[in-house]
This record gives structure tokens, sequence and C-alpha cells, in this order.
């Protein structure tokens, strides 16, 4: 036997060290895949907010539209169907943008992306390996 053979790792040493390390990819794999959902649950929940603060104005409409009719007829002389109208499409407005602001947060939660992206990168050296490249 020459030196060289006795330094060599044994068949079940190779399998022993590939199963540990693929244990340990894997749950970093995990990990990465919790850190990144948990980002997107803060930017959803940011979202859902938006929708919510909405919603609130939207009520809030039903209630200002009835006491600006009355001032708008009073103050300007307009026709109560026109103050309605205009009080009215104000805040529709102000609803709208909000709405947009929020869907576009909603747009910006994504999954996991780089666990993924790694997840695949580890998958595709893994059948290297396995194809003896």
């Amino acid at each position: 036997m020459s030196m060289g053979q006795e330094d060599e790792p044994t068949v079940g040493q190779l399998v022993a060290n590939a199963s540990r390390d693929l244990s340990s990819l894997v749950r970093s794999e995990i990990e990465l895949g919790k850190a990144e959902l948990k980002k997107t649950a803060v930017k959803a929940g940011t979202g859902a907010g938006l929708f919510g603060g909405a919603a609130f104005l939207g009520l809030l409409a039903i209630i200002l539209l009835s006491i600006a009719a009355a001032y708008g007829v009073s103050a300007l002389g307009l026709h109560p169907a026109l103050a309605f109208l205009i009080v009215a499409v104000v805040y529709l407005l102000i609803a709208a943008v909000l709405v947009l602001i929020g869907k576009n947060q909603l747009g910006q939660a994504k999954g996991p992306q780089r666990a993924i992206e790694t997840s695949k990168e580890s998958v595709e050296a893994l059948k290297a390996v396995g194809k003896g490249d």
C-alpha cells in the first residue's frame, strides 16, 4: 500500500459527508425561505392596511357628503345634487389613490425568490456530482 491510499476517505465516509452537507444545505435553504417570507408578510400587511384606510375613507365620504351638501348649498348657492357630486368625486379620488397604492404594495410582495434560486442551483450541483462532472 502506498501512502496516498491511506489518506483517501472511504466510500462510507464520503457518503456520510455528503449526507451531512446535504442536510446542512437543506436547513440553510429553509432558514432563507423563512426570512424572505417574513419580509413578504410585512409588505402584504402594509398593502392590506392601505386597503383598510381606503375603506374607512369611503365610509367617511358617505357621512361627510350629507354635511358637505348642506354647507355647499348655503355657502355657494349651488343645487344640492351638484354639491353632493363635487364632494363625492373628491373623496372617491382619494379612495382610488389609496387603492392603487395598496395594490402596488401587494404586487411587491413576492415569494422567497432567493431561496428558490439557491435551491435550484443546489439541485443542479447535485445532478452534476451524480453524473460525475
